[in-house]
């Protein structure tokens, strides 16, 4: 049997205000024999610190170092107490006869005292004023290094309290729990002196758990919840576990104390004592973990209860170790757990027997284990499950649950981190259970189910689980779709239904959640969730395909009303108009033929005038995408085919049956279209900031495309938010950063069963654009997998005609109507790049050339410049200045010449805006001429600038307005408009979101321009008007402005009150009524933009609200 560690005994003593008097001036030897001095001891420069009241014999501490190395282990000091002086500092204790009866010392780990105020120590603080302050010395550390740093140069502070997990390097034993906030992460020195006074030892570096250095408070800051603190030695690997999945007291929130059974503390009568043998017997069975046991009753559970004692003696081969525990009343026992930490360098342990002795009721308990506990033998569970056993049989069966993970389809949905489950029934819980083995080579991959087993005590019907991961791992976020369990027991199966991220930065942020038994009513949210991201394809005005998966045709509607699937995707009968009734209920009429429109009349699909009733058809999306027509007259009867393409009937059999449609809508790849290449329901393919792409985006503005229609079936996709960057494929990669050649030529691959398409280079046949597990783009050949399937959505609509085509007359003046209400960066239909003659020649033929020189002055730039031409009959841009060696671009005193081919004639050319685009805060351009010269009539047109774009000179932008000049004068003035933007008087009215203004007049608009130069340093603040000047060419009488804010969360929302536009020379104030926020929201659309127009006699008082590319699904 081994030894039960014995108690230490302490001779100190409780506070004593008797003992605590006034200290003289000056310090007096102690020459007569005392039996016992009551002496105070204080901390170096911590007035705070209570004091440790002590009796001092010869019997106690023999010599003063006993004295020293008692005092280190109750007085935080980083080395421990090395120094003891009166509390001046003037008079250093040497030995034990120095010290006087009822005085007051300071301890210090170091010869230079810190003198602290004994009135303000000697006044205990109120319970809530107890915390650790900044010290002394740590605050001259903090202040010496900001005294280093300067202004600017401070490390990231704690804005939010984050609680934080500290080990002890090698051992897993010695933890602290910190709250890391703005008092102890002052400097990263200063936090490393306080974790040294916390944890008794100086703390020189820290580590993460999985042994990477932590330098600085930034990377504290980030980490993931625990850290291992450490001298000079390096890193000793160990099971730190951050999250305590592996420690049950961390997920079931109880810590109960053990005692060995000499030190078993006296309890009341009212709880339940049991005496706990645990005994091990086998070659090598001993372990260094952490041992703990739960005890489970019908009134309630003990919680982990973890067996602490003399390290390295516990549980060692052919021990028997005896613990007094103490639990409350837990009703009749039924089952116990065992289990350890798989902590140490030898954690396998084989657990023999355990026997419970209630030493209150006297009942005693065996529970035979005889099994390894290890995560490399057997079936890796480092926990056991024991039921009672009453006259030899268990009073509750042992049974395997089968566990079944499914990981979400999205895009970077799985993880490396390690994944723990608790399952909870009618009996109690399983405790949390790390899921290690799996049937799969690889767990917890995109799309896989991952089968598992957990064996436990029967828990009766199940309700619930909780499930998370530990956040470790560099793909540690995870997207849990469900949890099967199977009871073998009952022969049920229950469905944990999730359907969402456990990632810190995703969702909500949580790693763990609880999730109930789930009943079909989580099928109807998952077709709502698709109906939300489907929907789109049903709105007014949109034509639209039907295809039979069963018979592989398009639906038809022929002239004589007759309603068939045969027909094949270029069939003019196969095209239907959207006209939306309500919600879900649509009328689909023939494109061909308006009058006619499809309609179920007594259980058939036939043609009738789209007036009647018979048409009001019920959309009703499928989980495959497919969507099922349903008459709204007479529900139950749907448009049905038989499998030779044939509207059913009687005679058709139910197995020949199909009236599942996927629909197709036209015009998603025409030109100029804004569209989303969704990847799955929630997931997109996006452009990130370094160019490389992804297929895990968020279905917003940053995924957003341009299509460019190079020809027939061949497309170019051009980053809305970053123009001038083409996806392409080229030497193995594909990314985001094509300029416009040949190598951003992609073919639409269409798949006519789903609705989704794949993008084939044309440059390199066979390969597609392709997505690894984590959603990053790469180039891959067609292997008959999904990874390269993506499902268009139509954000904006293009026209059906390829740049240099020629459009009706009626169609142009359409068009240029259109135009009108836009910005002149919203306005164009195409992007055009204009190269140099050594360039690659632009892919889009036309009739019209101009030759554009650009005369740079004193200061270049390497950033893209960017070319509006305004003309009195539309406006051609934005258009980008390049050359295939952009370094060579816009150099200082340098001229530059590019040919640009144009559309159509915009008139007679009257003003250029020219923008620095993409450059930030401190890039700057110096630029002095543009001339424009058609290349056919050899007229030239003169822009003289000499002028800054920049932002860092006064009254100067990153964009600037040039009127033509001829004969020396310019045919337009440059007007300065002063814009006065006031905000609303509501509460949380103000933003720091980016606010823009375009200005639309007579002649033509001033662009979207971000309103950032201001009168006052904070813009847009409650009740308080923000003023701006705007400069460009004359507008004429203005009509409109437009309003747009980018706020990503409804805390940046803005309320605008009004705007006011001033025309200085013309004395003229133009007022725009807003009183709305923004964004807002109508008809179920979230708008960023707003369009409001001038009051007053001449004009009308309505808004107009301009729909913009955003949606949010729900």
């Amino acid at each position: 049997m081994s030894k039960t560690p014995s108690t230490s005994y302490s001779v100190n003593q409780p506070n004593s205000s008797e003992s605590e008097q006034t200290l003289s001036t000056r310090h007096f030897n102690v020459t007569e024999p005392v039996v016992a001095k009551r002496i105070c001891f204080y901390k170096s420069g911590d007035p705070q610190f209570n004091g440790i009241n002590m009796v001092i014999n010869n019997r106690s501490y023999k010599t003063f170092d006993a004295l020293l190395d008692s005092l280190s282990k109750r007085v935080p000091l980083p080395f421990g107490v090395r120094n003891i002086s009166t509390p001046k500092g003037r008079h250093i204790i040497t030995n034990l006869e120095d010290l006087e009866d009822g005085k007051s010392y300071i301890c210090s780990h170091q010869k230079k005292m810190k003198p602290i105020n004994l009135e303000q120590a000697r006044k205990k603080p109120l319970p809530w004023q107890i915390s650790r302050p900044v010290s002394a010395r740590r605050r001259a550390v903090q202040l010496a290094k900001e005294s280093e740093d300067g202004f600017g140069q401070s490390e990231r502070k704690v804005t939010t309290p984050k609680k934080l997990l500290v080990f002890k390097n090698g051992d897993v034993r010695l933890r602290r729990t910190i709250v890391l906030g703005k008092k102890n992460t002052q400097t990263f020195e200063a936090f490393l002196d306080y974790m040294s006074e916390l944890m008794q030892y100086p703390v020189v570096k820290l580590y993460t758990t999985d042994g990477r250095k932590v330098p600085n408070l930034q990377a504290l800051i980030l980490c993931s919840g625990a850290v291992v603190a450490a001298g000079r030695e390096p890193f000793k690997p160990s099971n730190y576990d951050p999250l305590g999945y592996a420690r049950p007291t961390k997920l079931l929130g109880i810590a109960n104390c053990v005692y060995p059974k000499a030190n078993a503390k006296s309890e009341n009568r009212s709880s339940s004592n049991f005496a706990v043998i645990l005994t091990s017997d086998m070659p090598s069975a001993g372990t260094s973990s952490q041992v703990y046991i739960t005890l489970y009753g019908e009134r309630s559970s003990s919680g982990p209860i973890f067996l602490d004692g003399e390290e390295g003696k516990l549980f060692q081969r052919g021990n028997e170790d005896i613990f007094t525990i103490n639990t409350g009343n837990l009703g009749d026992l039924y089952k116990i757990r065992i289990g350890h930490t798989n902590a140490g360098n030898f954690p396998a342990w084989h657990c023999d027997e355990v026997q419970l002795l209630n030493l209150y009721s006297g009942e005693q308990f065996y529970f035979p284990a005889r099994r390894w506990l290890a995560s490399d033998q057997a079936d890796g569970e480092i926990c056991l499950e024991l039921p009672v056993l009453h006259q030899g049989q268990p009073i509750l069966p042992v049974t395997v649950y089968e566990v079944h993970v499914t990981t979400g389809e999205l895009w970077n949905a799985g993880t490396e981190a390690d994944v723990y489950i608790s399952i909870y029934g009618e009996k109690g819980d399983t405790g949390s259970r790390q899921l290690l083995r799996s049937q799969k080579t690889k767990k917890f991959l995109k799309g896989q189910t991952d089968n598992f087993l957990v064996e436990a005590v029967h828990l009766g019907h199940l309700y619930k689980i909780v499930i998370g991961h530990n956040g470790l791992g560099s793909g540690n976020g995870w997207f849990l779709d469900k949890v099967v369990i199977k009871d073998p027991v009952t022969d049920l199966d229950y469905t944990f239904l999730c359907h969402r991220w456990l990632d810190h930065g995703q969702d909500d942020g949580k790693i763990a959640r609880d999730l109930s038994v789930t009943d079909a009513i989580f099928s109807s949210c998952c077709l709502q969730n698709q109906w939300a991201a489907e929907k789109w394809k049903f709105q007014e005005g949109n034509t639209l395909q039907f295809y039979n998966r069963l018979t592989r045709g398009f639906m038809c509607l022929s002239p004589d009303g007759k309603v068939d699937a045969l027909g094949d995707k270029k069939n003019k009968y196969g095209l239907f108009d959207v006209i939306v009734k309500r919600r879900n209920i649509c009328i689909f009429s023939s494109h061909q033929m308006p009058h006619l429109a499809l309609a179920v009349v007594n259980g058939y699909v036939t043609g009738k005038s789209k007036g009647e009733t018979h048409c009001e058809l019920s959309v009703h999306l499928q989980l495959n995408h497919c969507v099922i027509l349903e008459s709204a007259r007479n529900p139950g009867h749907t448009v049905t085919f038989s499998l030779q393409g044939k509207v059913a009937d009687e005679t058709t059999g139910y197995a020949g049956l199909s009236n599942e449609f996927a629909v197709h809508v036209k015009a998603v790849f025409h030109h100029g279209a804004i569209i989303l290449l969704n990847t799955s329901l929630c997931q997109a393919l996006s452009l990130r900031p370094d160019g490389s792409c992804s297929g895990a985006g968020r279905q917003q503005q940053e995924s957003y495309w341009k299509v460019h229609k190079v020809s027939s079936g061949v497309c170019m996709f051009e980053s809305v938010r970053n123009p001038r960057m083409y996806l392409k494929i080229k030497d193995g990669q594909c990314n985001g950063t094509g300029t416009g050649d040949e190598y951003c030529h992609f073919k639409i691959e269409h798949n006519l069963e789903s609705g989704s398409v794949s993008l084939e280079s044309v440059r390199n046949k066979g390969i597609y654009v392709g997505l690894l597990p984590d959603g990053q783009a790469k180039p891959v050949v067609h292997t008959g997998e999904r990874n390269i399937i993506f499902y268009p959505q139509v954000i904006k609509f293009g026209r059906e005609e390829p740049m240099g085509t020629s459009a009706a007359p009626n169609q142009k003046k359409k068009e240029f109507r259109e135009s009108e209400h836009q910005p002149a960066n919203e306005q164009s239909e195409r992007q055009p790049e204009m190269r140099n003659s050594q360039g690659v020649e632009c892919p889009f033929p036309s009739d019209d050339e101009w030759k554009v020189s650009v005369l740079t002055g004193n200061s270049g730039t390497q950033v893209n410049v960017t070319l509006w031409i305004y003309g009195d009959r539309g406006v051609a841009g934005p258009i980008t200045l390049v050359k295939d060696n952009r370094e060579q671009l816009f150099l200082s005193r340098q001229e530059d010449e590019f040919q640009v081919i144009k559309i159509k004639s915009i008139g007679n050319i009257y003003k250029i805006r020219i923008e620095h685009a993409g450059a930030n805060e401190q890039s700057e351009w110096n630029l002095q001429k543009v001339t424009l010269q058609h290349l056919k009539s050899k007229k030239i047109l003169n822009f003289p600038a000499n002028t800054w774009l920049s932002r860092t000179h006064d009254n100067t932008d990153h964009v600037c307005e040039l009127p033509v000049v001829e004969a020396g004068k310019p045919v337009y003035p440059i007007v300065l408009y002063h814009v006065d933007v006031y905000t609303g008087h509501l509460e949380q009215a103000d933003t720091d979101s980016t606010v823009y203004l375009c200005i639309y007049g007579k002649r033509g608009d001033t662009g979207l321009r971000p309103l950032h130069k201001s009168d006052i340093p904070v813009k847009f603040q409650r009740g308080m008007a923000s003023a701006f000047e705007v400069g460009a060419v004359s507008l004429g009488k203005l009509q409109k402005v437009l309003l747009r804010c980018e706020a990503n969360t409804k805390s940046q929302y803005w309320y605008c009150d009004k705007v006011i536009v001033r025309e200085a020379e013309k004395n003229l104030d133009y007022v725009f009524s807003c009183e709305r926020w923004l964004p807002f929201m109508s008809q179920g659309v979230i708008h960023s933009e707003i369009e409001l127009y001038p009051q007053g006699k001449d004009y009308c008082y309505t808004t107009e609200v301009k729909s913009v590319s955003l949606f949010f699904f729900f």
